[in-house]
């Protein structure tokens, strides 16, 4: 009970002087009704302004086209190499790699990328051709 007593004297006042003191701004904080003025009309702003179109960096699509290049040789080597251990499931892991790798190549260049399923050939080779009449080289 003293416990109590000795948290509600110490504790509550000093939570309530608190409260009362976050109500006053000190001189380095601008006024509360400035700040919220300020972001509703940044937001107002944002809501006017008119959307600025991505900025593709060309390294990355540099750097998007050397891997293309890497993983279609490594597809290749596995391909021709009948020795390889597991050849089926790496050629299949490397294809959707490679998969994966195009859909970022068509996003980077405006291609439009049709739903097919994993891995599909046709689908595969329509993202290359679009990409190769778009100047795209790997």
């Amino acid at each position: 009970m003293s416990w109590v007593l000795l948290a509600a004297v110490f504790f509550l006042p000093a939570l309530v002087f608190g409260a009362i003191w976050q109500l006053f701004p000190s001189p380095d904080e601008p006024p509360r009704w400035r700040t919220f003025l300020a972001t509703r009309l940044e937001r107002l702003a944002a809501r006017l302004r008119p959307p600025r179109p991505p900025v593709y960096d060309p390294f990355m699509t540099l750097r998007v086209q050397e891997r293309l290049g890497v993983v279609a040789d490594h597809v290749r080597s596995l391909e021709l190499d009948p020795h390889t251990f597991a050849r089926a499931e790496r050629i299949i892991a490397s294809q959707l790699a490679y998969d994966q790798l195009l859909l970022e190549a068509c996003q980077l260049a405006g291609v439009e990328v049709q739903p097919a399923a994993k891995g599909d050939p046709a689908e595969r080779f329509r993202e290359e051709v679009e990409l190769a009449s778009r100047g795209w080289a790997w």
